[in-house]
């Protein structure tokens, strides 16, 4: 029996669903999916990201054995050429965007295909509420799943020692540049592995519920990346965090994980949310493409919502706090689509993952599942001022600010009042802005 083992998000060896359930001889692959990259700039640093990770994956399967043959194209044409070689089936990890999902119904239409939930804690289609419904929420999701969050293990996929590579051309590695990319330097985090970040966490994650929301300071794990891509699990994440003795920042890590589950969820329950309103809600939208330039180009005239925007167009990182205080101001301060946006974060965020990214920004806009009320909106102003007091952040991805005293950056319009230094106007203004969006939802049916 010949089997193809299709590697995905699952950028690893340990607690790898894949080499769990394979028998026999295989065939291990990745392909640099064209359908996917045609639609990236040639500067994306995910592209750097994932390619070198897929070289050390092919070390490291060759360690026990096997290796990883690379491929680059069309995955139907790849596999259509992969068919005479006599494969029985192809195994691989699942995924619930709607690209995914189209994708792996046309790969099954030409060869047996078993996946895995392998990216994930839980299958969404076996966890329901007693009358066989989807949650909605997230509380009442979280808290029956108790038994889960609250164990101390849980139990990891062992890899088949047994498995053989087949005869097959594993020397031809196409380069970055064949992909038709450039070679990016990442954040430096980036070019440790999963398992040294593990280890710095472990030593703050005490301090995680407090310190997480603010994004001057390095209170995360950092590793988002590296889970979104596979190359630790969320099962081996969890496992880790569980062993420390349990304090408030384990407890709350650990809800954190469980909201990436909700959000899987929802989309599996409710994929045309990816697109759609969850709620239904039938919100016209503005289309002022000014003003949506002026947001992507960091041009809004707000200290902290142009300083998260240009650290994203830069890195391709942003804090989660500021995450939700652009995504307030964009879809309600400015009136933005947040489809539109969702997109544009879509194009930059290194760990971005759909359902997270489109739940989170569902949330912001008020349309979501479990989402904030449409009449709560972030004060940039205010958030600042309370999650980085000297404005360090600011300062830091705005050096022409650093002569400006920190509390004029805490204060609407306080730039307009500081000589010798040029930074634009506001384009908007926080409360005549608060005001228009709740009145722009306050009519709307299902909010």
């Amino acid at each position: 029996m010949r089997e193809i083992l299709w590697f995905r998000r699952d950028l690893r060896l340990e607690d790898c669903a894949i080499l769990a359930h394979a028998s026999n001889d295989v065939l291990p692959i990745f392909i640099f999916d064209t359908n996917i990259l045609k639609k990236l700039p040639k500067e994306d640093k995910r592209v750097t990201f994932i390619y070198h990770s897929v070289l050390n994956l092919k070390q490291q399967l060759k360690t026990i054995g096997l290796d990883l043959a690379i491929f680059c194209g069309d995955p139907k044409t790849i596999f259509q050429q992969l068919l005479p070689l006599g494969f029985s089936k192809v195994l691989c990890s699942v995924d619930f965007d709607a690209y995914a999902i189209e994708r792996d119904k046309t790969i099954e239409s030409l060869l047996c295909m078993e996946r895995y939930i392998d990216a994930f804690l839980l299958d969404p289609k076996e966890h329901l509420k007693k009358d066989g419904t989807p949650y909605k929420v997230f509380t009442p999701f979280y808290k029956s799943l108790e038994p889960l969050w609250s164990s101390s293990y849980i139990e990891e996929y062992q890899r088949n020692k047994a498995l053989q590579k087949i005869e097959f051309d594993y020397d031809k590695v196409p380069t970055l540049q064949e992909l038709g990319f450039e070679e990016q330097t990442l954040p430096n985090f980036l070019y440790q592995t999963p398992f040294e970040l593990l280890e710095i966490f472990k030593t703050k994650v005490n301090q995680y519920e407090e310190q997480r929301d603010y994004f001057y300071c390095d209170g995360t794990s950092n590793l988002s990346v590296h889970l979104r891509f596979g190359l630790i699990s969320p099962k081996q994440l969890f496992n880790a965090i569980r062993t420390l003795p349990s304090t408030s920042g384990v407890e709350c890590f650990i809800k954190e994980l469980f909201w990436r589950e909700f959000y899987n969820a929802i989309l599996f329950h409710f994929p045309k949310s990816e697109v759609e309103n969850f709620n239904g809600a039938n919100l016209i939208w503005e289309e002022d493409e000014w003003v949506y330039e002026k947001w992507i180009n960091a041009q809004t005239g707000v200290p902290l919502i142009d300083a998260a925007m240009k650290y994203l167009n830069q890195t391709g990182l942003m804090h989660n706090r500021l995450r939700m205080i652009v995504a307030s101001f964009a879809s309600k301060n400015l009136l933005l689509p947040w489809k539109k946006c969702e997109e544009y974060f879509a194009l930059k965020l290194l760990d971005y993952e759909t359902s997270s990214n489109v739940g989170s920004w569902q949330w912001a806009a008020s349309t979501g599942a479990d989402s904030v009320p449409y009449f709560r909106l972030f004060n940039p102003y205010v958030q600042s001022k309370k999650f980085d007091k000297e404005a360090v952040f600011i300062k830091r991805v705005l050096p022409e600010l650093n002569p400006v005293d920190a509390k004029v950056l805490h204060q609407e319009n306080g730039l307009g009042n500081t000589l010798f230094i040029s930074y634009p106007k506001p384009i908007v203004s926080i409360e005549f802005s608060r005001q228009r969006a709740i009145a722009f939802y306050k009519n709307v049916a299902n909010l």
